[in-house]
């Protein structure tokens, strides 16, 4: 019977370190830190990796490097959401300025855009800001920024407030009659993500 090992003393190298270094221990490499430059691709997302070859630990006895793997985290914006390549953005707007339109000013992640609200928007109507979202990564797609729209519903009102208002939920106008043309808010969310 007949085995095959690599040696004990050696490590198979065939020669042995009588007088090891101090500082490298007879290894070829010793311990320290190494500040990089990384070049990130715009569009990466949480949980992604990079790699970098011949930028990870050294090997043994000028044996080759190995790779640097990045992996990505994510800092949530205060304002905006992130939804894959598309961008989500609540505005909440009054109920005079969904009655009788108005042009808004939104965050968008190049900086800021303003949309226009057309009279008579309803709470949840989604306007889309067509390529203002994030770019593919390893493509030419580019997402779309999402502006869901919420009507502002105040949770104290004063007594004149209130008057005006019983007034107006009197109003002929003001009574709830939905188009049956118009499309739900299901419909109108999975037609903005398609």
């Amino acid at each position: 019977m007949q085995t095959v090992t690599t040696c004990p003393t050696c490590s198979g190298e065939g020669s042995i370190i009588t007088a090891r270094c101090g500082s490298c221990k007879g290894e070829g490499r010793m311990f320290g830190e190494e500040m990089i430059n990384i070049e990130i691709p715009a569009g990466v997302q949480e949980g992604m990796q990079l790699s970098m070859s011949g930028k990870g630990n050294a090997g043994e006895r000028g044996g080759y490097p190995g790779d640097l793997i990045i992996q990505i985290e994510e800092e949530q914006h205060p304002e905006l959401h992130r939804d894959g390549l598309n961008v989500a953005y609540d505005l909440f707007i009054s109920f005079p300025e969904a009655v009788f339109g108005t042009e808004a000013e939104v965050p968008t992640i190049t900086g800021r855009a303003k949309v226009k609200i057309p009279a008579g928007t309803h709470s949840g109507k989604i306007l889309r800001l067509k390529g203002k979202g994030f770019p593919e990564v390893q493509g030419y797609a580019r997402g779309d920024q999402m502006i869901y729209v919420n009507v502002w519903t105040p949770q104290n009102v004063s007594s004149e407030e209130k008057s005006t208002l019983e007034k107006l939920s009197k109003s002929d106008n003001f009574i709830p009659r939905p188009d049956k043309k118009e499309k739900s808010f299901f419909e109108r969310v999975r037609e903005a993500f398609s």
